[in-house]
């Protein structure tokens, strides 16, 4: 049962957290148990087709209770096995909100009950946690929004506060952007020590293995292309958003003004995509007239061309060194100052 204010993100909670159990073999269904809110339910169907998950609802039903028998008989005739209720939030705790959730847990008796909490909202995300577990008797919490400007010093004071356990946390808008909640990592986030091995782990579930391999035996024999870079890039793409990436790699949160606007690789892929096999493979090819019909094929402007360019070149650069060094990445890295990160564009 996933309660919260509205606002916190429950709804989407409710559908990553069933994709979470789904690659863990479980059959998950989600629940519509928001009445009051307009375009509740939809949303949630929205969210389900996305992910292929099935989603109960009963439009007609102003009564909570009977759409979650309803939904538990239904869970039982399709064999699934876990029931997520998302229920109706308010923008703030009232005596009428508590009353609902308090006759849906003593009828439906729900094994768990998750509180959303929005990490950005930080001593108020406190004082939500405090009344929900006074008044419902919550058994975890799940912190969203955590890709934002907060480190998570909110989860400290849930924790002690509720004497519960932060059990996930949202780390993203796609609807795999949640993880399993792990102090260390976290403590590591709120001391600006950074979250390598939460990046390895995204790299493990999302990356091909087969074509990261085939990339590599490329790289040993020729140059990089473009065709190479925009593999890489799509693949790095599926682990989330670069900018919550690079919050996780430690040391990266001490460069001031390092900034990654993931519009930005929208933009990349669309010159890439605009160009010629030949083009892709050797990028002197392009001369003015050939940049000036990129430009127009992919909605970008010349000097978005030029600027791309100048860094691709400089990757190719920064990879024949690395092919050349006995040290690799990481005698690279050491040689490059705060200014040239701040400079170099994906």
């Amino acid at each position: 049962m996933m309660v919260g204010l509205q606002g916190s993100g429950k709804t989407t909670t409710s559908g990553k957290l069933a994709n979470l159990l789904r690659k863990q073999g479980k059959n998950p269904l989600l629940v519509a148990c928001d009445i009051y809110r307009p375009a509740a339910i939809k949303q949630l169907q929205v969210v389900g087709k996305q992910l292929n998950i099935p989603v109960f609802a009963n439009e007609t039903s102003k009564d909570v209770v009977h759409i979650a028998k309803q939904a538990i008989s239904t869970a039982i005739s399709k064999l699934n096995d876990v029931i997520i209720l998302d229920t109706a939030g308010r923008l703030h705790i009232d005596e009428e909100l508590m009353e609902e959730l308090k006759k849906l847990k003593a009828n439906v008796k729900p094994h768990e009950i998750l509180l959303v909490v929005d990490s950005m909202t930080g001593q108020d995300a406190v004082n939500v946690a405090e009344k929900f577990n006074e008044v419902l008797g919550i058994d975890g919490v799940v912190l969203t929004k955590l890709d934002g400007d907060t480190r998570g010093g909110a989860a400290l004071s849930v924790k002690k506060i509720t004497n519960r356990p932060i059990k996930f946390a949202a780390t993203g808008e796609k609807l795999s952007d949640i993880e399993v909640f792990h102090p260390d990592r976290m403590a590591g986030r709120i001391l600006g020590m950074g979250d390598i091995l939460s990046v390895i782990e995204k790299a493990e579930e999302e990356f091909d293995l087969e074509e990261a391999e085939k990339l590599e035996k490329q790289f040993k024999k020729k140059e990089l292309d473009l065709d190479d870079y925009l593999a890489q890039l799509r693949q790095v793409k599926k682990m989330g958003s670069f900018s919550s990436l690079l919050k996780m790699i430690p040391g990266m949160n001490q460069i001031k003004d390092l900034k990654v606007d993931d519009k930005e690789f929208v933009k990349i892929e669309a010159i890439i995509c605009s160009m010629t096999k030949k083009e892709k493979r050797d990028v002197r090819l392009l001369n003015a007239s050939r940049r000036q019909r990129i430009s127009k094929g992919s909605g970008t402007t010349v000097q978005d061309i030029n600027k791309f360019i100048k860094s691709f070149e400089m990757t190719q650069k920064m990879m024949k060194q690395m092919k050349n060094n006995k040290g690799g990445m990481k005698k690279l890295l050491n040689g490059m100052d705060e200014n040239a990160l701040k400079n170099f564009k994906f």
